[in-house]
């Protein structure tokens, strides 16, 4: 079945179709040919940002920022706030750095574009208009991004089966946390529920952790981004999160403690010179000690930042976001009030089918965690059946490209260059709603 709002376009489209999972902090992207295969390895992944960094002044446009060899204080233009591109002069520099030109000619080229749930109008409005009348698209599809799970299947069934019956998408993202109920491919928009707590707030929040106990790194984005992605893991339970806490405690003055070093450890912080990128070791307090100017004359020099409770502190805040003050439920909360006002058929068959995505479900422990208290809040007579994508960060785009790949489904969604001429922005606008 194809996606709401479906309808045969009148004129032939091109075999070629641009899937761009435009996300906040990565784009997604690859091109799809009618008939094809797709699969992981069709996809690229790129840093949706412009960066310009204060030392080399040199200004970073999306994937040149792997060839970036100094990430210290770099300043970051993002396009896309809270799920959506609020900032297209940067967003089509990086557009037209990564896919204008020999790859993708876009007036022969089809776009399958994401978006989150709830975009504002306007913002839509513009960004048609942009797709249209400046990139000059043949053809084009605006959809909720993550209701592209759907054409994934789950095992090895043909991909005319598609879309899933049922499916609830739980996408733990760089913007937010959101819980998804499809439905034939289709969102359930009265249960789609939204966490702010995101991979930009857990940084930010390991940022003022670290800077209130060690070091100043309010200016260094992308290091502690690295940092959390390290070494961060999320606690079985409550219970083992109050005894992590002791075992990180050092105890009042005058009544020292030994950390605990299968806790603890010590990140090496790179120098830019000798090593572009950190990494971990147990913790060990003679040599942490040596951060406080000790440091030898001579030989190789260390900057160390001891991290304890930092490690599974910040990622406790998707389960309970009322650690700094955000009045919102958890994410096992959240998602049983999503299904509360759906029918009792529906809601056993979406927990039958749990699929998460984004890039904070690769933090070490959180399917556990997510499984274990959804379990317990869930009737027993029901089937729970909850799965981590096999890639995460590329699992929305995989399921645009295996739409793309269909030609009777694409051609039902595409609108073509012609009938927005015709008709203009605000027919189109409905017409995706």
């Amino acid at each position: 079945m194809p996606p709401k709002g479906s309808r045969k376009c009148a004129a032939a489209t091109p075999n070629n179709t641009l899937v761009l999972d435009n996300g906040a902090y990565t784009i997604k992207a690859g091109l799809v040919a009618n008939g094809a295969t797709p699969t992981y390895d069709d996809c690229r992944v790129i840093p949706n940002c412009v960066a310009r960094s204060t030392r080399d002044k040199r200004t970073y446009i999306g994937s040149e920022l792997d060839a970036c060899k100094d990430f210290g204080e770099l300043a970051f233009r993002r396009p896309v706030e809270k799920g959506f591109i609020v900032n297209w002069e940067a967003e089509k520099a990086i557009w037209e750095h990564e896919f204008m030109g020999d790859a993708c000619e876009p007036k022969e080229t089809n776009l399958l574009l994401t978006e989150k749930p709830n975009c504002p109008r306007e913002l839509q409005k513009n960004c048609d208009e942009i797709v249209f009348e400046q990139f000059e698209f043949a053809a084009y599809y605006r959809c909720v991004g993550p209701t592209l799970n759907a054409y994934n299947t789950p095992t090895a069934a043909s991909l005319s089966s598609l879309p899933q019956e049922c499916l609830l998408l739980i996408d733990t993202s760089y913007s937010d946390t959101t819980i998804l109920p499809l439905y034939n491919g289709r969102l359930i928009q009265s249960a789609v529920r939204r966490l702010t707590v995101g991979g930009k707030l857990l940084t930010n929040y390991l940022k003022e952790l670290s800077s209130l106990r060690h070091y100043n790194m309010m200016e260094e984005t992308y290091l502690l981004n690295e940092i959390k992605e390290a070494v961060s893991y999320v606690v079985p339970s409550p219970q083992q999160f109050d005894r992590d806490l002791e075992r990180t405690w050092k105890g009042r003055l005058g009544d020292k403690r030994q950390l605990d070093s299968s806790v603890v450890v010590d990140y090496v912080l790179p120098d830019y010179e000798n090593a572009i990128h950190g990494h971990a070791r147990p913790h060990d307090a003679a040599n942490s000690r040596m951060r406080h100017g000790m440091q030898p004359l001579q030989g190789p020099r260390e900057d160390l930042l001891p991290l304890g409770n930092e490690r599974f502190a910040v990622p406790e805040l998707l389960f309970s976001p009322s650690d700094i003050g955000i009045q919102e439920a958890g994410l096992p909360g959240a998602i049983l009030e999503s299904l509360s006002g759906l029918p009792e058929a529906l809601k056993i068959g979406l927990l039958a089918n749990v699929v998460v995505v984004g890039g904070n479900s690769l933090i070490a422990g959180f399917i556990d965690r997510l499984e274990a208290e959804l379990r317990a809040l869930v009737p027993a007579a029901y089937l729970l059946n909850m799965v981590r994508a096999d890639d995460p960060i590329k699992h929305t785009w995989l399921g645009g490209a295996h739409l793309a790949s269909q030609p009777e489904l694409l051609r039902e969604v595409l609108v073509t260059k012609a009938e927005y001429d015709e008709r203009g922005s605000t027919w189109l606008v409905k017409k995706f709603s």
